[in-house]
This record gives C-alpha cells, sequence and structure tokens, in this order.
C-alpha cells in the first residue's frame, strides 16, 4: 500500500502544480477576469469529476474483461497526463492565435470562443487525472481485498498531502525555471508515477485472481466488508457529498475577499489560503483514518461542529480582532477544512465500500458541488450581500444539521456531548455573527461600499486624503503621480493627440487629467464597481462620464487591446499596486508591449508606470521595454515613489520643461498643478526631468535578470531571492 500512496502523493501535488500553470496561461492568453478564471476552475473541476464517473462505469462494464493489472492501465494514464504538460501550454498558444484571425469581436463572442478553446484543451487531461483514483481502487481490490472497503480514503488523504506540497514548492519552481519549466516538471513527476506503477505491477504476487475450491473458474475477490449504503439512505450520501463540495469551495472564494485586507494581494498570500485550507483536509482524512481502523460507527457531533467551525472566519477576518495574518488564516479555515477533511472521506467509503464505481459516482457528486460553489458565492451571493451574510448563507445547511443531528445508516446514537453541542449551536452562532464584523465597517463613517461579482470596493476619506479600497486593500489616492501619467507622455507627442487609451481606472484622475486635453479618451477597467465610483473622487466626474468624448469599458485591459483592432496616440497602464501584486506582471511583460504596440500609431507614446521595487524588478520591466520599443526615456518620480516609463517607435524629442508646458492646453495646464505644490506647469516638469535617468542605469543594477515575460514574472515570484539576499 505505501506504493499507492506514492503515487498520488505525487499526482496530488502535479495536480495542483497544473492547475496554477494553466490558469495563469489562460489568464495571459485570454483575460485577466472573474469570467476567465471561473471558465478555467469549473473546466478543471468538471475534467476531474467527468474521468471520476467515466472510469467507474467503465470498471463495472468491464472489470471482468480486465485480465491484467490494473496498474498496468494507471500507468497508461498518468503517462498520458505527463503529456499534458508539455502540449497545454501550447494549445492555449494556439487558441489565442485563432482569436487573433478571427479579428475584432465583441466581448461575449470573445469569452464565449475563449471558453470552448479552453474546455477542448483541458477536459480531456482533466479527465485522465479524474480516472486515476478509480483504476486505482480496483487495483487495490484485487490485491489487497482487506483494505478494499476503505480504498478511497487511503487514496485521498495521500492526494491532498501531495495537494498541500503543490501550494508552495511550485511557486519556487516558477521563479526559478518560468511556467514552461515548472509545467514540464509536472510531466517529469507524471512519467516517474508511470515507472514506478509499471515495476510494483511486475512485483505483485497475482493474488488478485484466485481459484474458487472445487471448481475451475477465476473468480475476482470482493471487498472485505460490504458497502453501507445498502441500506437506507444513499441518496442522502451524495446529497451530502455534494453540499461539502458546494460550500467549502464557495466559502473559499469568501475567504479570499475577507482576508485579502490582511494578507495582501500577491501570489504567496493566495496560496497560504490554499495551503492553509489542504493542510487541515489533510489532517481530518488522517484522523478519520485512524479513527475509522477501530470503530464502526460515529458520533452526530463532527455535523453539529462543522456548522459552528464554518462561522470561524466571521470572527478571524473582523477587524476588531487582533491576531497576526497567519493565525487569522489558521484558526478561520483549518478547523472547517479538517472536518471536511474527516467528513468526505467517511462518506465516500460508507457509500462505496470498496466499489471503483460506486467511488468514481460518489467523487464526481462531490466534484460537481465544487464546480457550482464558487459560482454561487461569486456571481450571486457576494454582489449582492456582504461577505458575513454570504458566509452565513453558505453555513445555513450545516446548521440545519447541527441543530438536528444526522440520522445516517451506521451512526451511533446521539450521546450527551452531541446533543449538550446541539443546544448551543444556535446561541454561539449567533453569537459570532454579532460579535464579528465586516472589514467596510472600518470606514463607515465616511464611505461608499459597492459589491460585483469581481471584488468588494470601498471608497473612503475626504478632502486630499480620499482614497480606493479593492477586497479591503488601498489600490490609490489622490496625487499628483497619476496627473503626471497622463499629461507627460502628451506632452511628449510629436503632433497634436488625436486620442488616448487608459488601462486601469482606479480613481479615475488619469483620465480626467487626459480629457482635459479636449479629446477623446478611452478608459478600460478589471473590476465593474471601480469606475462607477469617479464622481466620489471628482465632483466633475458624472459631468465627464457623459461627454460624448468619453468611454469606460470594463474588461481586462490586455484583453481590450488583443481583441479591438483601434489605434492610438497615447496608452497609459498604470497596474494596481504593489509591483508584486499577483496578475501584475501580464501588464509589464514583453508579450504585452508586443500588444501595445500593435495598437498605437506610428510615433505614438506608451506610457508605463512603475511602482518602487527591488532591482530585480526595475531591472526586468526595463529590459522588456527597452527589447520592445527602439527608443524609451526614464523619469523617476521623486526618490522612492517609482518610475514614469516613455516608450515609442520614434525618437522621443529632447524638450524642455518650457517646451512641454507651453505644449499644454489652458485646461490640462491647470489640471496638473491641481495638488501640486509646484507654482505652475513649467516647474513641475522642470522637477520631473531634473529626476531623468538612462534605462540601461536600470538594468545595471541587476543585468542577470531576463526581460520580464509571460513565462517568468519576475516581480510576482520572488521569495528565494528575497529570502537569499545578503
Amino acid at each position: 500500500m505505501f506504493w499507492y500512496f506514492t503515487f498520488f502523493f505525487i499526482s496530488g501535488f502535479c495536480s495542483v502544480l497544473y492547475e496554477l500553470i494553466w490558469l495563469r496561461l489562460s489568464m495571459a492568453q485570454f483575460g485577466v477576469t472573474t469570467a476567465m478564471v471561473s471558465i478555467v476552475l469549473s473546466v478543471f473541476m468538471a475534467g476531474l469529476g467527468l474521468g471520476s464517473w467515466a472510469s467507474g462505469v467503465l470498471i463495472r462494464r468491464r472489470e471482468e474483461k480486465i485480465g491484467f493489472s490494473p496498474l498496468l492501465l494507471y500507468a497508461a494514464i498518468e503517462l498520458l497526463i505527463g503529456v499534458s504538460g508539455i502540449l497545454v501550454p501550447y494549445e492555449l498558444r494556439l487558441g489565442r492565435g485563432i482569436l487573433e484571425r478571427l479579428g475584432s469581436t465583441s466581448s461575449a463572442q470573445y469569452y464565449v470562443v475563449s471558453c470552448v478553446w479552453v474546455a477542448l484543451t483541458l477536459i480531456p487531461w482533466c479527465t485522465l487525472m479524474g480516472a486515476t483514483i478509480p483504476v486505482a481502487m480496483l487495483a487495490i481490490r484485487r490485491v489487497f481485498p482487506r483494505e478494499s472497503s476503505r480504498s478511497f480514503s487511503y487514496l485521498y488523504m495521500a492526494n491532498v498531502a501531495g495537494a498541500v506540497v503543490g501550494t508552495a514548492l511550485p511557486l519556487v519552481l516558477i521563479e526559478l525555471l518560468g511556467f514552461h519549466g515548472t509545467s514540464s516538471v509536472g510531466a517529469a513527476c507524471n512519467v516517474l508515477i508511470a515507472v514506478l506503477a509499471l515495476m510494483v505491477s511486475k512485483s505483485v504476487p497475482r493474488q488478485e485472481v484466485r481459484e474458487v475450491p472445487g471448481e475451475g473458474s477465476r473468480e475476482v475477490s470482493q471487498p472485505a466488508s460490504e458497502s453501507a449504503s445498502t441500506a437506507t439512505g444513499e441518496g442522502f450520501l451524495l446529497a451530502l457529498l455534494f453540499a461539502t463540495g458546494l460550500t467549502s469551495m464557495g466559502m473559499e472564494v469568501v475567504w479570499v475577499r475577507e482576508f485579502t485586507a490582511y494578507i495582501g494581494t500577491v501570489v504567496y498570500a493566495f496560496a497560504s489560503i490554499l495551503a492553509v485550507y489542504l493542510t487541515g483536509t489533510f489532517a481530518g482524512s488522517r484522523i478519520y483514518r485512524s479513527w475509522s481502523s477501530g470503530h464502526a460507527k460515529e458520533s452526530p457531533l463532527p455535523w453539529t461542529l462543522l456548522a459552528l467551525f464554518a462561522l470561524f472566519p466571521l470572527l478571524t477576518a473582523s477587524p476588531n480582532i487582533h491576531l497576526y495574518a497567519s493565525l487569522r488564516l489558521v484558526i478561520g479555515i483549518a478547523p472547517f477544512t479538517a472536518l471536511l477533511g474527516y467528513l468526505t472521506p467517511m462518506l465516500v467509503d460508507r457509500w462505496a465500500g470498496g466499489d471503483p464505481a460506486k467511488a468514481g459516482k460518489a467523487y464526481a457528486v462531490n466534484v460537481l458541488g465544487c464546480i457550482l460553489g464558487p459560482l454561487l458565492a461569486g456571481f450571486l451571493l457576494l454582489p449582492w450581500i456582504s461577505e458575513r451574510w454570504a458566509l452565513l448563507l453558505l453555513s445555513l445547511p450545516w446548521l440545519i444539521f447541527g441543530v438536528r443531528p444526522l440520522r445516517l445508516p451506521g451512526m451511533a446514537a446521539p450521546n450527551f456531548a452531541s446533543r449538550a453541542a446541539s443546544y448551543l449551536l444556535l446561541p454561539l452562532a449567533v453569537g459570532l455573527f454579532w460579535a464579528s464584523k465586516g472589514y467596510e465597517r472600518v470606514y463607515e463613517n465616511s464611505s461608499v461600499v459597492l459589491r460585483d461579482s469581481t471584488a468588494t470596493v470601498i471608497a473612503t476619506g475626504s478632502g486630499m486624503r480620499k482614497q480606493l479600497l479593492v477586497n479591503g486593500y488601498g489600490m490609490t489616492a489622490q496625487t499628483p503621480i497619476t496627473k503626471m501619467m497622463a499629461h507627460l507622455p502628451m506632452a511628449f507627442l510629436d503632433r497634436p493627440p488625436q486620442d488616448a487609451l487608459v488601462i486601469c481606472f482606479g480613481i479615475g484622475t488619469t483620465f480626467r487629467s487626459l480629457h482635459s486635453w479636449g479629446i477623446p479618451v478611452t478608459a478600460v477597467e478589471l473590476v465593474p464597481s471601480v469606475p462607477r465610483l469617479f464622481g466620489y473622487f471628482h465632483s466633475d466626474g458624472p459631468e465627464i462620464v457623459r461627454s460624448a468624448l468619453s468611454h469606460v469599458v470594463v474588461d481586462d485591459g490586455r484583453r481590450y487591446l488583443e481583441r479591438t483592432s483601434r489605434q492610438y496616440d497615447v496608452i497609459t497602464i498604470d497596474p494596481p499596486p504593489p509591483v508584486e501584486a499577483a496578475g501584475s506582471s501580464l501588464l509589464y511583460s514583453e508579450d504585452f508591449y508586443s500588444v501595445i504596440r500593435q495598437r498605437l500609431r506610428p510615433g505614438g507614446i506608451l506610457q508605463q508606470w512603475l511602482p518602487i521595487g527591488d532591482a530585480e524588478d526595475v531591472a526586468a520591466v526595463a529590459r522588456a521595454l527597452r527589447q520592445s520599443f527602439p527608443y524609451v526615456r526614464v523619469f523617476a518620480f521623486g526618490k522612492n515613489w517609482g518610475f514614469h516609463f516613455l516608450a515609442s517607435d520614434r525618437p522621443l524629442p529632447a524638450r524642455t520643461a518650457s517646451e512641454l508646458a507651453q505644449r499644454l492646453p489652458a485646461a490640462a495646464a491647470a489640471d496638473l498643478v491641481e495638488w501640486d505644490l509646484q507654482p505652475d506647469a513649467e516647474a513641475r516638469f522642470a522637477h520631473l526631468l531634473n529626476y531623468e535617468l538612462p534605462i540601461d542605469q536600470l538594468i545595471a543594477a541587476s543585468p542577470a535578470t531576463p526581460a520580464l515575460s509571460d513565462d517568468r514574472p519576475i516581480n510576482e515570484y520572488y521569495l528565494l531571492r528575497k529570502e537569499l539576499r545578503p
């Protein structure tokens, strides 16, 4: 049995590795939108469920005809999964090429085509991943019949243990090897599993087939114990499995919004949520394995505790509770996921009793819940109600079952502890709910809160202290930096501007400043609620939006550029802070700049803002720009704020501060110094020109750092270099 643990430990690691890489590559090819993330994750999970169910059905129909060791079939499946690690990146890139050949399309058409392509690409490989558990269960049933009745929980535990490693190690591999190199590591691991399975299949004695005394026929071994699901309650067990998947994955979406304010927006922050989730699940499955080896019936107490633990994040995500960010995650998430790790394999073991076909069906039902949970939370609950109420609604089934203890087949009668817990559950749940508060309550005296499928957005403050927060994390405030993002490239343009594009709306300052030039301005913003707050930060915001010269698009900026055929004189980009923010590299990469070059008119200017980062971050972005554009100039905004990059396919004129100021219309000149201590536009430009730097100086600060690309997101994956730096 040790070998089966090894197989599924490695495959659990590989599955999380592939999910991470395929999601990110899909975002790079088709857009960083909530819909695209949902499409990829749903397709991934759908493939797992389909493979689990289909392989179970095939085993039931063909088991008697499988005269060879099932480990041979398992090895072949793992070998094919390894092929996916090599092919999928190229398949996704091919899909983007198909979209480009289709020409300009609407956002809806773009989603439909990209969704179909992602499904065609990922489902076959994910189906193979889902097929592995029933096939391995068949192998165990033939060789280790006494272990058969609990084989699902054993494989599940091993798979989750490997997935825990998969939340951390791939992040290090991506930093060292990039996405394609890390995908190759996953492929090598699958090949290793296949080789080991082949070796084990040759060394296993042929116990799976035995002679029946007195007869010359062969008989396949049966499980040591019959499935408890032959009693009443089969459908109810499946309903519980569906509910565990639905609520747990729905809650994960809520947790991300609740804890972002404390853990930040970097990839390691999101990985920490997944790591706590899976570590708790592994601990619970390990406890179940130990407990079930000596007990036949379980107490109803865990179902009552599940309801209580589901509400813990209400308290640990509350701003009036002071804890370290790591403790907020562990205390808030781990107890609930540990109980799920205990109960989920228990339900499958009980329903399947070692039957691969029944286990495949049960696991597929659980996966179906995992698919629908995030869709329910992200698109139906969170756009309309707070995170606290969403969590309460997702916990509602367990509150009902906790108050009225379940009567499952094989469950022990309620004892004093379980009865007491059920009586205390509602008072404790009410206490947790009313003792906690949402993060927006920190700003309740002067703020506006909007919700959508992408984020919870808060506009708060007054006067020059207004700021924008997305999921509790500060995005931007009223600063002259964002005005300069508009006026600097416009003043350097060698002709009167015709139009401009703003990627990342923020509080709308750059959009408003460009509008002061009296030209058509398009702004693209990922979070739907953000542009709706324009009037909060600028009193003339509603009037500007109503202007015939204004056009606001809710979309991923990169996706918009890839599907439009329009060209602009100026494109200005201000990615979300910090410079290490997850997904931000897609707006700094060489691949992105190649798209921008196609959308700039000859002589047009790209203005790229880069917040202050370490030497590697700055060098990677600077090298990507220099390799993408023949002419690049860099201006530091002060000493510790960041850099304005101007890039073009034509030389940028060597204008003085006076010449730059003279090119501004009166409205633009007044806008530039609206919030500034400088007396006029010329003084503002003079101050900035004094901080011009040669781009080679930025690159020389870290000469070994490659250009930032979609495959090597230097800014996002930084753990090793920062930990090992002297």
